[in-house]
């Protein structure tokens, strides 16, 4: 077995007598029940499916938890380490420092991922029961899902690479929230404001197209809500997807450089760190 492989098992393994799999699986998974029942009330308002409504209702919770569960699980994942003396002891073992960071990152995405797909998926199966699902709203689920995953990945990334930056726990958390805040809360509200200051002179619609890029949570909410046309209606992102005009062949690479650019940088940087 390579050496990746065991560091994310003792990852998965750490996770599990940490309770953090079942922590982040019974919050989804409530939040998600919550949200099933409250999102079918519309139905009969509206030509749409309950699994289409709760897809949408579940991409608004993933926006805002799935990040700062990526974030808890990875701030200290080195740090952490580095601190209880235990990363020295495991750098006597024949096993490479980019292997160390994989590792971890794979067994803490396995942790989002399991808790993602058991939260969700309890939530979806409840949504889709009976007529209350069809195939395009189980396409939109899936779609969100696996967006999901890869939101909580980008997340996870970064974490990690603030946790192979600092020297201190404390610090990590302390940047971990900060950007938890940048990129959920405070990064629509700027680029809001800028556009309503701006009133269209100075930044264009193609420019625009290109800051929503610069957000792993805008890519996330055109990949799962631009996707399916009724989705699309219910978010109030069709719209957005016709002018922003990207497809999933530009959002997918996008979401896929915002997972690997942190964890290269974070391979990169923890190779030079003093243990």
């Amino acid at each position: 077995m390579s050496a990746v492989a065991v560091i994310a098992g003792r990852e998965v393994l750490a996770g599990v007598r940490n309770r953090w799999m079942l922590a982040a699986t019974l919050l989804l998974g409530a939040l998600a029940l919550i949200l099933a029942f409250v999102g079918s009330s519309p139905v009969g308002a509206v030509d749409a499916t309950r699994l289409s409504i709760t897809v949408v209702s579940l991409s608004s919770l993933s926006v805002f938890l799935v990040p700062l569960i990526g974030l808890l699980v990875s701030y200290d994942t080195l740090v952490g380490e580095i601190e209880r003396g235990t990363m020295p002891l495991l750098m006597t073992c024949p096993v490479t420092r980019w292997r160390v960071v994989l590792g971890k990152f794979a067994g803490q995405v396995a942790i989002l991922a399991v808790a993602t797909v058991a939260g969700f998926g309890i939530a979806a199966l409840v949504a889709g029961l009976g007529e209350g699902g069809g195939p395009e709203a189980w396409g939109a689920f899936g779609t969100m899902l696996g967006a999901s995953i890869l939101l909580g990945a980008a997340f996870i990334a970064l974490g990690t690479l603030f946790s192979a930056v600092v020297a201190e726990r404390g610090t990590a958390a302390g940047i971990s929230a900060a950007a938890w805040l940048v990129f959920v809360v405070l990064f629509d509200m700027a680029l809001l404001a800028i556009l309503v200051a701006d009133e269209g002179h100075a930044v264009s619609g193609e420019l625009f197209r290109v800051l929503l890029l610069l957000n792993p949570t805008d890519v996330y909410r055109m990949l799962t809500l631009a996707g399916s046309e009724t989705v699309g209606a219910l978010s109030g992102m069709a719209g957005v997807s016709a002018e922003a005009a990207f497809g999933h062949g530009v959002l997918l690479p996008v979401m896929l450089l915002w997972i690997a650019a942190p964890l290269a940088l974070a391979g990169l940087l923890f190779g030079r760190k003093e243990l």
